[in-house]
């Protein structure tokens, strides 16, 4: 089980709170409800409110957040059928202290840097007998595009080899060539979302990226389906957490 993949269509999702009206509203032509998220002021202007930096989806209805942002979340979620627990580690502007809870997820295992995961997250994960693939990228959700639950899409050279001789399957990519805001360029896993187990959310295009007729065929070779929820070039906003409640 992989919590990013709703295991029917998703019907909450929860997006950084900068995204445009264009993103929100074919989000919302999905009939799903969406949350934007709050900044978060000890970050970097850049990952402020980044979703998949403040919280992490343990399973497909409950959530971890980080007690910097906790109490917005349990506001905006109230009544929703959303599970919620407040994590540990609190987060901060400089790297490490903004990458507990930034924890890649695909079938059976967890991948992280994890001297710096919120203990909270890991008695969870561990109570679900994961395997913890331990990476110096701390970032490594935002640096996997999850495909499916033994697929995925990155740019990180040592994340694509621990993970091919793992058996996943893994597409290498060139890094750069998505937008962030602040930074010179963003990854790969935080531009994209999972409506269902078919259908693949991204922040706008690929077609600028080097890599997309690679991308656009190791999709259709799993035969997913790429919704673009914006006519302009992909950005790196985090991830967009998608939620299924009934699941």
């Amino acid at each position: 089980m992989v919590p990013f993949i709703p295991l029917n269509k998703a019907n909450i999702a929860i997006v950084d709170g900068r995204a445009d009206n264009e993103i929100v509203n074919n989000l919302k032509n999905f009939n799903i409800k969406v949350i934007r998220t709050i900044k978060c002021k000890e970050l970097q202007e850049s990952v402020s409110y980044h979703p998949d930096i403040v919280m992490h989806p343990i399973n497909h209805n409950t959530l971890i957040i980080a007690p910097n942002v906790f109490d917005y979340y349990e506001n905006e979620l109230y009544g929703l059928g959303i599970n919620l627990i407040k994590g540990e580690a609190i987060l901060g502007c400089k790297y490490p202290k903004d990458i507990a809870y930034n924890v890649g997820r695909l079938k059976d295992i967890a991948i992280h840097n994890f001297k710096h995961t919120d203990e909270r997250l890991k008695y969870f994960l561990k109570k679900q007998n994961l395997e913890f693939i331990n990476v110096n990228q701390g970032y490594s959700k935002c640096s996997i595009m999850i495909v499916d639950d033994i697929s995925g899409v990155t740019a990180d050279i040592n994340i694509y080899k621990r993970l091919s001789e793992l058996g996943y399957n893994m597409l290498l990519i060139q890094p750069g060539y998505i937008k962030l805001y602040n930074e010179i360029y963003g990854f790969i896993g935080g531009t994209s979302g999972n409506y269902d187990e078919n259908t693949i959310l991204l922040t706008g295009k690929i077609d600028n990226h080097p890599n997309y007729k690679e991308i656009i065929k190791f999709l259709q070779k799993r035969n997913k389906k790429l919704v673009y929820l914006s006519d302009k070039d992909i950005i790196d906003m985090g991830t967009i957490i998608t939620l299924a409640k009934n699941c």
